[in-house]
């Protein structure tokens, strides 16, 4: 009696089979191909076919690693399925050091990264990383790690070369964006500690600054705690009256928590996002609980770093005319992603759904526009909550004056708001 399973699914399944298959081979000295029922699709003898010539032919039998064409030909199927910087494939290593960081703590330079038409690039800097001290740039290119050329190497393997214990060095060759030559930049790496949310007060003003990282496993609990802090802090005896929301180079993470975060500014029965499954059925999630900031005006900051979890947030506080967007369009990764751990410790994290904005927007190769478009080079330095609280300690009482264009249309448009309520 054969099973049946459904695509993609069922190749990731067969390939773990595929696995186990090596695995015993590795043991007993003896390759061992998997039976599979008579429905499989026919493709799969050509696989084992490529399989056969390779362990009888290639000359040089001490480089044939089977676990790396093993994973090789994981990653080749996902990446046909077109759901790039999304679908992944995670080897037992790499796969411990993502849940490490979404869990808020790693080891290594401190940078988001993505696989963009084939190429390893920064998606941004974390703030105060080695990669930032070093110079990297959002949008920087790696064409070679420690001097090697990673062309042709998947994303896992590269980040298992760029990541490292804290203390050592790697030296990345690197395209900034525009730039007709690479360059060599040394890291020294670090123990990275991710603060998902952040606050300031913006100096000259009573408006507050609000950056989210990245939605990690306690996101909620920290913007809960600092809305607390915004709501009490009156400066100047002045109480907050607008936020800037910064989604800025913010990579995602867990769907639940862009949810949590969503309820904190929208009102009740509001929706966040539907989700679309395969069959085209339809979930929808709406904001619920009190809400700690569902009143004051709101400017949100977005660009090309801003993915995932972050377009909900930004696609659901803009359809549901709560804030304006500025900045640029964003990545463009809309699937819900599930994680399957394969018996060695590898992770597929598959995207299953689809998500939709409010309006049933897709945002998977769209990404969300802005509502006020505003371009800047990405060498510019992005005005963070750290700077924020350092120019308010230098120069107290004096208005912020900054480069970042996209924060200063923000800080615009609240004052126009505030102009506008009078």
């Amino acid at each position: 009696m054969s099973i049946k399973l459904k695509s993609p699914l069922k190749k990731a399944i067969v390939l773990c089979a595929f696995m186990l298959s090596f695995l015993l081979g590795n043991i007993t000295g003896w390759f061992v191909h998997p039976v599979w029922a008579a429905d499989e699709p026919p493709e799969f003898s050509i696989f084992w076919e490529a399989w056969d010539i390779v362990l009888n032919h290639f000359v040089e039998q001490d480089k044939i690693d089977f676990r790396r064409m093993t994973y090789g030909a994981i990653q080749g199927m996902l990446d046909t399925l077109g759901d790039q910087n999304h679908t992944v494939f995670f080897d037992p290593e790499t796969a411990k050091m993502q849940e490490n960081a979404l869990e808020g703590s790693f080891e290594g330079i401190g940078a988001h990264v993505a696989m963009k038409d084939n190429q390893f690039t920064i998606v941004a800097p974390i703030r105060g990383s080695p990669a930032e001290a070093a110079g990297i740039q959002a949008g920087d290119v790696v064409t070679a790690v420690d001097g090697q050329p990673i062309e042709g190497l998947t994303e896992s393997d590269i980040i298992n070369k760029v990541r490292g214990p804290a203390g050592t060095t790697v030296v990345l060759t690197i395209f900034h964006p525009n730039a007709d030559r690479a360059v060599d930049i040394t890291v020294v790496r670090g123990r990275i500690e991710l603060e998902s949310v952040s606050w300031a007060p913006i100096p000259g003003s009573n408006f507050a600054y609000l950056q989210i990282q990245q939605f990690s496993a306690d996101t909620n609990f920290e913007l809960m705690r600092v809305l607390r802090e915004i709501r009490d802090d009156n400066a100047d005896h002045q109480p907050i009256q607008g936020i800037v929301l910064d989604l800025r180079n913010n990579p995602g993470g867990y769907l639940h928590e862009a949810i949590r975060a969503g309820s904190q500014f929208l009102e009740n029965g509001s929706t966040i996002l539907h989700e679309r499954d395969a069959q085209g059925n339809i979930v929808t999630h709406k904001a619920q609980g009190p809400g700690l900031a569902r009143d004051l005006p709101m400017v949100v900051l977005i660009n090309q770093g801003s993915a995932s979890a972050a377009e909900i947030l930004a696609g659901a506080l803009q359809e549901n005319n709560r804030a304006q967007l500025v900045g640029e369009t964003t990545l463009g990764t809309g699937t819900v992603l599930q994680a399957f751990t394969l018996s060695d410790g590898s992770v597929i994290r598959l995207g299953v759904t689809n998500w939709l904005t409010p309006e049933f927007h897709l945002i998977k190769n769209q990404g969300i526009q802005p509502t006020i478009g505003v371009a800047q080079d990405s060498s510019v330095q992005l005005v963070d909550a750290l700077q924020l609280r350092e120019m308010a300690t230098q120069n107290p009482g004096t208005t912020v004056t900054s480069e970042d264009k996209q924060f200063n249309m923000a800080i615009f448009l609240l004052r126009l708001a505030l102009l506008t309520e009078k």
